[in-house]
């Protein structure tokens, strides 16, 4: 199966490295300067695993057509990369692996539907510089067809992506979609005080914080109607439990948990957009609530605070103080 992975940051650097690690026929696209860094000093990933240096056919955008396009930009950018390539992807299959629930929407404004299968990536890295890859944690990858039922193309999929990370073939991807919100909704906080995960979720107040927006959001999503289904490694009883609790001890909880995540900071994929001064996934992630609560006539005043907080973060590259952060949702 010829692979090509459209996105060079940290997820799709970390797969297509990965790949190709156990020899599978792959390419990688990215942005010039991030090519011209793997071509010249090849694709270097560390973490975990140990580190390496692997030389992989890096280009700008794809020159020949595979059977497997691995879209792994950023939400915000999937119109741009798929419009870009459309002229060799249109007959392949396309793996979207966004945060979020647009990416198979809009991916399927350009390839037929029946070519789309969704995943949601449990595994995390940081994209550390051009070219340079950090696999902080292991996780599972969930995959599923978007818009039809799985089928043998799938189950084949899944065992290529399998050399790569645990691959689950998953039925309905789209309940497991909308509690990765929940796993990845924190991640606004580290980006409005420009910090790691570790150090933000330090401190038992911000730590609430993330307490409060799971309960606004299990709010929207009971009133309208959306069902959540349990990822492997993240059970829905995990986000039930803390919310049903006083809202100290489940803070005091949620610290234990995220300040023991990994020895290396980590940075949250919100904060690691701003500090490469590009705009973030945020109004795929909790702007996601917003969308939810506006069309059902709910309201969601913390996400909405928390979203218009990060986007001043990406229109200034000031971040606010803890005080800041706190006096700006007090009372929310």
């Amino acid at each position: 199966m010829k692979i090509a992975v459209v996105g060079s940051g940290a997820i799709g650097g970390l797969v297509a490295g990965y790949l190709k690690l156990k020899n599978a026929d792959v390419s990688l696209s990215g942005s010039a300067d991030s090519i011209r860094a793997i071509k010249e000093n090849g694709l270097q990933i560390s973490g975990v695993r140990g580190d390496f240096n692997i030389r992989i056919d890096a280009q700008e955008k794809l020159s020949q057509s595979p059977d497997l396009v691995i879209l792994a930009t950023k939400v915000q950018d999937v119109e741009r990369a798929v419009k870009e390539n459309l002229g060799f992807i249109g007959s392949a299959t396309i793996l979207t692996t966004q945060n979020g629930i647009a990416a198979d929407g809009i991916v399927a404004k350009y390839v037929p539907a029946e070519n789309i299968i969704s995943s949601i990536v449990m595994f995390g890295a940081t994209y550390l510089e051009r070219g340079k890859i950090a696999h902080n944690f292991e996780g599972s990858w969930i995959i599923g067809r978007a818009f039809t039922n799985n089928d043998e193309k799938t189950v084949e999929i899944s065992r290529v992506l399998d050399k790569a990370f645990p691959t689950i073939v998953a039925e309905d991807l789209k309940g497991m979609k909308y509690l990765k919100i929940f796993v990845n909704a924190n991640n606004c906080i580290p980006a409005i005080l420009g910090v790691s995960m570790q150090e933000a979720f330090l401190d038992i107040d911000i730590s609430s914080i993330s307490i409060a927006i799971w309960k606004e959001g299990l709010d929207i999503m009971d009133k309208a109607g959306i069902r959540l289904l349990s990822l492997p490694d993240f059970p829905l009883e995990r986000l039930t439990k803390l919310t049903s609790m006083p809202n100290l001890e489940a803070a005091k909880i949620f610290s234990g948990i995220m300040i023991n995540l990994n020895k290396e900071p980590l940075y949250g994929s919100i904060l690691q957009s701003i500090k490469r001064g590009k705009a973030s996934e945020i109004d795929y992630i909790n702007g996601e609530f917003l969308l939810i609560a506006e069309k059902y006539k709910l309201n969601a005043p913390l996400n909405k605070k928390l979203v218009e907080m990060v986007h001043k973060v990406e229109q200034t590259r000031k971040f606010f103080t803890k005080e800041e952060l706190l006096n700006n949702i007090k009372g929310l």
